[in-house]
C-alpha cells in the first residue's frame, strides 16, 4: 500500500468512527501553480556544505533520491519542481559547495531574499519558497541557542508577500525560531497574510522501528523519550517525537498547550527518576529499541561520556526535560549521551479492563552520507508545495520550540520550574495519520 492509499484509507476509518475530521484551510492569498506546470522554488539557505541541510534538502530536488518501495529506481522532484533561485548568506570558499552546484545546474544565484523570490524583478515570481537557516557561523548566547536567521528571513519573505499583494507555501526547516517570541510573530504574520506554513523536522516521518501509531484521542498514561546530542540543536528533536506522539492523546477538551517546564541536569536526573518523576523502566524500555545502545546502565554510560571538543552546548552530563501540559499530562524526556546516540521513545497506554500496556519505537535516522531521514521529509515538502496543505500544524513547531526556549530558562535558573503561559493557549487537531514513512528499509 503507497503512503497516499494509506492515509487516505485511515481518514476514512477514522471519518467512520465519529472521530472529528481536522479542518483543510482556504488559504485565501496564496497562489498555487497551475497543475501541468513546475513548481517554482526558491531555496534560502543559510550556508550549503557537504552534509549540511540545504545539501540534503535542495539536492534531494535537484537530483532525486531512492524510495525503497520495491522500486529500483529514483524519485525526482525535478520532474514537478524547479528550484528557481538560491540564496546562500555565508559561503567560505574552502567549505562551500552551492555556487558550484548552482553554476553547474543553472540555477540563478541572488545575493538576497528579495531578488530570490522575486527571481531578480520586483514582485513575487517563484511558487514556493524553502527557508533552511541551520549550519554556518552564528552566535551562540548563553542559553547556548544557536542564533539561526530563520526569523529574519521569513520577516523578509513576508515584505515581499506584502509588497506583491499575494504569498505562496513556505516551509521553515526545524523550528521556527531559537525565540518564542519572534515563532509567534512568524505565526501570526501566516495568519494575517493567508500563506500556508509547514516546519519541522523528520523524526515525526522518519521510519519506526517498529512501526506503531498511536489512534487519536488514546489515553496516554506515562512517556519517556530516550534522545542525545547538543542541548538545544538536538533537544529540538527529543521533544519534536515527545509532541508527535504525545498530541495523540485526549486532553480531555483542554489545548494541547503547555503550562511549565524544568530542566535538570547531571546527578539530579537520576535523583529525580528515585524520586519517580520520570520512569527507569520506560527509559530502558525505550534503549532496547535503539540501534545504538551502549554496555553499561545508563548512569555509567553518561558519566564515561567525552563530548565533541569545541562544542560548548553539547554538555558532558545527562539531561531531564520536564513538559507539564496543560491538561495535567507530564511528558518526559532523558537526553544521555554516552548511553545512546539515536532517538527512541516507551509510552504507557491505559488498554482494555484499565490495564495498561507498553509501546515502543525508534524512529529511525539512517547515517550520512545518504541521511536518508531526509527523504520523507522532502516527500512531505512536495506534498505540501503542490496542495497549499501542511500534513501537521505549524502550531506543533511554535509549541515544541517555545517548550525547548522555557527549557532553555529553566536551565538557566539551576533547573527550577518555568511556567509557560504564552504556550498555555496554543491549540491545534493532531492529524488523523501522523504521516511516518511507511516504506520498507532496504535492510528488513
Amino acid at each position: 500500500m503507497n503512503r497516499r492509499t494509506m492515509i487516505r484509507q485511515s481518514a476514512i476509518a477514522t471519518a467512520a468512527s465519529g472521530i472529528a475530521m481536522p479542518e483543510i484551510h482556504a488559504f485565501g492569498n496564496a497562489t498555487l501553480p497551475e497543475p501541468g506546470k513546475k513548481i517554482k522554488v526558491a531555496a534560502l539557505c543559510s550556508t550549503y556544505h557537504y552534509l549540511s541541510h540545504a545539501y540534503h534538502i535542495v539536492g534531494r530536488f535537484l537530483d532525486g533520491f531512492p524510495l525503497y518501495d520495491g522500486q529500483d529506481k529514483l524519485h525526482k522532484p525535478s520532474d514537478s519542481f524547479e528550484i528557481s533561485s538560491i540564496y546562500i548568506e555565508q559561503m567560505p570558499p574552502e567549505t562551500d559547495l552551492g555556487k558550484g552546484i548552482a553554476k553547474k545546474r543553472g540555477v540563478p544565484q541572488f545575493d538576497s531574499i528579495e531578488k530570490a523570490l522575486c527571481l531578480g524583478g520586483d514582485q513575487l515570481a517563484v511558487d514556493a519558497v524553502l527557508v533552511i537557516a541551520e549550519h554556518g557561523k552564528y552566535p551562540i548566547n548563553q542559553k547556548y541557542q544557536t542564533l539561526y536567521p530563520r526569523y529574519e528571513y521569513i520577516k523578509q519573505v513576508v515584505e515581499v508577500f506584502k509588497k506583491s499583494g499575494r504569498s505562496v507555501p513556505v516551509f521553515n526547516d526545524k523550528h521556527l525560531s531559537y525565540d518564542r517570541k519572534k515563532a509567534s510573530e512568524i505565526m501570526k504574520w501566516s495568519k494575517e497574510l493567508k500563506f500556508p506554513l509547514m516546519a519541522g523536522s523528520s523524526l515525526p516521518i522518519t521510519w519506526r522501528h517498529p512501526e506503531i501509531e498511536i489512534p487519536l484521542g488514546s489515553q496516554i498514561e506515562d512517556v519517556v523519550v530516550l534522545s542525545r546530542g547538543e542541548i538545544e540543536i538536538f533537544g529540538f528533536h527529543a521533544l519534536e517525537t515527545l509532541q508527535a506522539f504525545v498530541e495523540r492523546r485526549n486532553p480531555g477538551g483542554k489545548p494541547q498547550g503547555v503550562k511549565a517546564v524544568t530542566c535538570l541536569l547531571g546527578d539530579d536526573v537520576w535523583k529525580a527518576a528515585e524520586a519517580g518523576r520520570w520512569s527507569m523502566d520506560l527509559l530502558l524500555t525505550a534503549a532496547r529499541r535503539s540501534h545504538s545502545r551502549n554496555a553499561g546502565s545508563p548512569q555509567q554510560c553518561c558519566s564515561e561520556f567525552s563530548p565533541p571538543p569545541n562544542r560548548p552546548t553539547f554538555l558532558k552530563v545527562p539531561i531531564y526535560f520536564e513538559v507539564e501540559y496543560t491538561d495535567g499530562f507530564i511528558g518526559k524526556v532523558v537526553i544521555a549521551n554516552g548511553f545512546v546516540d539515536d532517538t527512541s521513545i516507551a509510552l504507557k497506554l491505559k488498554g482494555q479492563n484499565q490495564n495498561p500496556s507498553v509501546v515502543s519505537t525508534n524512529v529511525y535516522l539512517p547515517a550520512p552520507p545518504g541521511a536518508n531521514f531526509f527523504n520523507p521529509l522532502v516527500l512531505r515538502i512536495e506534498d505540501f508545495f503542490k496542495s497549499g496543505n501542511s500534513p501537521y500544524p505549524a502550531e506543533r513547531t511554535q509549541l515544541t520550540g517555545g517548550i525547548l526556549d522555557a527549557l532553555l530558562d529553566s536551565r538557566m535558573s539551576g533547573g527550577k520550574r518555568v511556567e509557560t503561559p504564552d504556550l498555555e493557549s496554543i491549540q491545534y487537531q493532531a492529524p488523523i495519520d501522523s504521516g511516518y514513512i511507511r516504506t520498507p528499509w532496504p535492510a528488513e
